[in-house]
């Protein structure tokens, strides 16, 4: 569904993504894992057209949509949860879901996404600033949701969340899988890409070096987090 063939992508004279390769089955969710600036960002911002790829090629459903410019991609059947989250602070819960809606929503309908998120609908009037981590971050991902995408890239979702939140999130995560949705998570929490992944990446100096799915990760688990995730 999501292909990614021998991606580079460089910031000026920094060679960030280094000959990337990934590919992603439909309604299968795929985790990157990494030390901090690895290109794990640089991997979805790519893909989602905010940055522009040197070379190399991301093909959709067998478009390739390298290059293309973000409101094209989303079109397409893409979205992106930003890091950070990146909600409106002084725009209502249903204001910000809004914002992301292409078209009246067919699929994730307004009904069904305060369903799926009910801490949501119980503040539906509240403004984004009023919102705990958690509620943001549910709220960032329903505004995704809200254009019908096909495949959610999702970059470090659980940054700053308690421990049961991350839990929740693990549900919500598990549930759109189920639904039929694709999903690129980029995760520093390795407890939550173990609990959700359908295969595990390891991401160092811009290169995947290592994928396995979840039992054998484990089983590997100490030589990984020693080798590629300690500082």
């Amino acid at each position: 569904m999501l292909r990614i063939e021998n991606l580079n992508t460089h910031y000026g004279p920094s060679h960030i993504l280094q000959g990337v390769d990934l590919q992603i089955p439909a309604g299968k969710i795929y985790a990157v894992l990494g030390r901090n600036g690895v290109g794990k960002t640089t991997t979805v911002r790519s893909i989602m057209g905010l940055v522009r790829p040197s070379s190399g090629r991301i093909l959709l459903d067998g478009h390739d949509i390298a290059g293309w410019a973000p409101h094209r991609i989303a079109r397409a059947g893409v979205a992106y949860v930003p890091e950070g989250r990146l909600i409106f602070p002084d725009l209502t819960v249903l204001e910000n879901i809004r914002v992301g809606e292409r078209h009246p929503a067919r699929i994730w309908t307004m009904g069904r996404l305060l369903e799926l998120f009910p801490s949501l609908r119980e503040r539906s009037s509240n403004r984004g600033w009023q919102l705990s981590g958690g509620e943001q971050q549910m709220l960032a991902i329903a505004r995704a949701l809200v254009s019908d995408p096909r495949a959610v890239l999702l970059d470090e979702p659980s940054q700053g969340l308690a421990p049961l939140v991350v839990r929740e999130l693990a549900e919500v995560i598990k549930r759109l899988c189920a639904e039929g949705v694709t999903i690129l998570l980029i995760e520093q929490n390795m407890k939550l890409a173990e609990a959700v992944a359908d295969e595990l990446h390891i991401m160092v100096k811009g290169r995947i070096v290592y994928r396995a799915p979840p039992a054998v990760f484990r089983a590997d688990e100490e030589a990984i987090r020693g080798r590629y995730l300690t500082v």
